[in-house]
């Protein structure tokens, strides 16, 4: 079989008997999302586990494998480990360490943020989720471009250290490649990069999870989700550009719980978020390179460009958003 080739490296095998004992007969629901519920579970060594039951949906065999063993090789402090999964019949599924302070959307989308993440916190998930990402994109063998960076993806453990998981639409590159092919779209409204809904703004790459990135950033520091980057009237600033504005006049950002201390911190992440969201690839940063503007101080910084949100993208969402309703 597939997975025997590559021995003690691959992730513990369990069979569907076995996961129902882990999860008490799937009794704890963690949450549920499009590939899969997760349950919580425990082992026998008594560590908590977090059970994702994936749907049955008419995956390959071999590629969920591949998967598996891609995934379970991954080491770095800022990507969930898979400690194991189960394939029997039509039963998949996949065991990661659980993560108890759930995702960063339940920890920013908050009434009062500032009362669990404060603005040094903040960037040590910034700049740490940055190295996660960077690690998939050059540091693990094979290389792995996630395409699903969004806030429900980033999971906190017991320290709040931000850990990237559910790599369900990841695709695996070769050595010394950056850019994927890709039979249909895939992510999520508000994070997508354009170039994956539309080969007119460039080609899938590393550098469309770097665009999904600088939306999660920009939300951290505005604590405003992007699930609807269209305004509906003429009132409303579309976030990217209303943000640019303010650090071009050097204003201040006014977002929750700034302070003259933690202002600096703010700018820095915003610039680093509009340098991400840049609309074609080309002109955005590796994630390397946003790992080093991170390490940057403020003042050495340069503003980027202008985002550009006029109609054609717009238009390209608002297509896609009306075809799947």
């Amino acid at each position: 079989m597939l997975i025997e080739k590559y021995g003690s490296v691959a992730p513990k095998r369990y069979n569907y008997r076995q996961l129902k004992k882990i999860t008490m007969s799937f009794q704890d629901k963690l949450g549920k999302g499009a590939f899969g519920t997760v349950y919580k579970g425990s082992l026998r060594d008594g560590r908590f586990v977090a059970v994702k039951l994936l749907h049955e949906a008419t995956r390959d065999q071999e590629e969920f494998l591949n998967e598996v063993i891609s995934i379970g090789r991954t080491s770095h402090v800022n990507v969930v480990r898979l400690l194991g999964f189960c394939t029997e019949g039509s039963k998949n599924a996949l065991i990661y360490e659980y993560m108890p302070y759930g995702s960063l959307e339940n920890n920013i989308y908050t009434t009062v943020p500032s009362a669990v993440l404060g603005w040094g916190k903040l960037y040590d998930i910034a700049i740490s989720v940055a190295r996660g990402i960077e690690y998939l994109h050059r540091g693990c063998n094979p290389r792995i471009v996630h395409f699903d960076i969004k806030p429900q993806n980033i999971l906190l453990d017991e320290e709040f250290c931000p850990k990237i998981a559910d790599f369900g639409l990841a695709k695996l590159c070769k050595p010394k490649e950056s850019i994927v092919s890709l039979a249909e779209m895939r992510g999520t409204i508000g994070y997508i990069a354009p170039e994956v809904f539309s080969r007119s703004f460039g080609v899938p790459s590393t550098k469309s999870d770097v665009y999904s990135y600088g939306m999660i950033v920009l939300d951290m520091v505005g604590c405003r989700k992007n699930a609807k980057p269209i305004v509906e009237n003429s009132s409303q600033d579309y976030f990217p550009q209303w943000i640019y504005d303010r650090v071009v006049q050097g204003r201040e950002i006014e977002t929750w719980d700034v302070t003259s201390e933690t202002e600096g911190i703010a700018k820095k992440m915003a610039i680093v978020g509009l340098w991400c969201i840049q609309t074609f690839p080309a002109n955005g940063p590796s994630m390397n390179g946003v790992v080093e503007m991170l390490e940057k101080s403020l003042d050495e910084l340069e503003m980027p460009p202008k985002p550009y949100l006029s109609s054609p993208q717009q238009s390209i969402i608002l297509s896609l958003i009306s075809s799947s309703g």
